[in-house]
C-alpha cells in the first residue's frame, strides 16, 4: 500500500460530504468533504505503488479543466484506471452540489 498526496488551489468550499465508489467493487471509493480553506487536499491510498507521476497527471487534468470547489478528498484505490478516476471524482462533486442544492430547497 503507498499513500500519495496532492494539493490544489480551488475555490469557496463543498458544503456537503459524500461517498462514490465502492472500493472492494474492483476500483475506487471517493470521500469528499468540505475543506477549512481555499484548497483541496487529494489523499490516496492505494494498492499499486509506484504510480505517483500518473496520478498527479490524472489530478493535474482533472482540477485544470474547470474550477472546482475546495474540498478535502480521500481516495482508496484497487487498480483504477485514469477514467474511472475522473468518472468518480465528477460524480463526488456533482453529488456534493446536488446535496448542497437540496438542503437550500427545504
Amino acid at each position: 500500500m503507498e499513500t500519495l498526496t496532492f494539493e490544489f488551489q480551488a475555490g469557496p468550499s463543498v458544503r456537503a460530504s459524500v461517498r462514490t465508489g465502492v472500493v472492494a467493487s474492483g476500483d475506487l471509493e471517493i470521500l469528499l468533504s468540505p475543506a477549512p480553506s481555499a484548497v483541496t487536499r487529494v489523499t490516496i491510498t492505494t494498492a499499486v505503488s509506484g504510480k505517483k507521476s500518473l496520478w498527479g497527471a490524472v489530478l493535474n487534468r482533472f482540477f485544470d479543466t474547470a474550477p472546482r470547489p475546495a474540498a478535502h478528498i480521500e481516495i482508496n484505490d484497487n487498480g483504477a484506471t485514469p477514467g474511472v478516476v475522473r468518472l468518480r471524482l465528477e460524480q463526488a462533486f456533482e453529488q456534493a452540489d446536488h446535496e448542497t442544492a437540496h438542503e437550500h430547497t427545504h
